[in-house]
């Protein structure tokens, strides 16, 4: 399965989507010369977002579309021209199948896989566009506890790139709820051509990623108070991104690279 598609309520703006969702790799491509404790790590996938993406989808009634494999076949979050698209390595980790897969490869992997992947969430995001809606997209993801063995202090964080329509008010929202929460940590959310930029950047739409630490997600209970969480605070985080002005798009063009 490339992607899973979740329907969502006609008239609700909220769109999700989770671009490592999966460790799943296709079965011409066996275990890409992995051991399968590697495939159980980050590496291979985001720990626990796609449950929260599920859980969060059915308790807004909210589209969202998950992707179907695994970033170590292709980044599905990565722009077309990203050279980290196919990684040969990765945290520590060599991607012995990824070793020799050139131009051609990477291409086949691009029609196969990323771009069926990309071409459905633009589609929800087109159609919400089409009906006169403007959509609020939000990407969920998950990160280490840990970074080169450092701590990372924060137990979720928002990731946003020129447009702080949907990130300011998201931010202020988990920091109500007692949260330390990572303002463009422990990732920039400038990255051109990835799923934020294509998705609600170059349409003009307010998007944001959040980044929740893998700890607070490694059981199905944990899970849930995040998807529960972010239900109770999304409603009214979009009604404050609706009555926000465009004056604030561009302000964060110095940190495109």
């Amino acid at each position: 399965m490339v992607f899973q598609q979740l329907a969502g309520a006609p008239d609700q703006r909220l769109i999700l989507f989770c671009d490592h969702a999966s460790n799943a790799l296709p079965p011409a491509y066996g275990d890409l010369g992995l051991a399968r404790s590697q495939l159980e790590r980050h590496i291979a996938y985001d720990i626990g977002a796609a449950q929260v993406t599920r859980r969060l989808a059915a308790l807004l009634d909210a589209g969202a579309v998950l992707a179907g494999f695994s970033r170590l076949l292709i980044d599905p979050n990565r722009g077309e021209d990203d050279p980290t698209l196919v990684m040969r390595m990765s945290d520590g980790a060599v991607i012995p199948g990824n070793a020799r897969a050139d131009a051609a490869e990477i291409a086949s992997r691009v029609e196969r896989f990323w771009r069926p992947y990309r071409r459905a969430c633009a589609s929800l995001v087109d159609a919400a566009l089409a009906a006169n809606r403007v959509p609020v997209l939000l990407g969920v993801h998950s990160f280490t506890p840990s970074f080169r063995g450092r701590a990372r202090p924060w137990p979720c964080g928002v990731l946003w790139d020129r447009d702080p329509r949907l990130s300011a008010p998201l931010i202020e929202g988990l920091r109500a709820e007692g949260l330390l929460v990572g303002d463009n940590e422990p990732y920039d959310g400038a990255l051109k051509n990835d799923s934020m930029y294509e998705l609600s950047t170059a349409r003009g739409a307010p998007g944001a990623l959040i980044e929740i630490r893998q700890d607070e997600l490694e059981t199905l209970e944990g899970c849930e108070v995040w998807a529960q969480r972010l239900a109770r605070i999304l409603p009214d985080v979009l009604a404050r991104a609706e009555t926000q002005q465009l004056a604030f798009f561009g302000s964060r063009a110095d940190r495109r690279p």
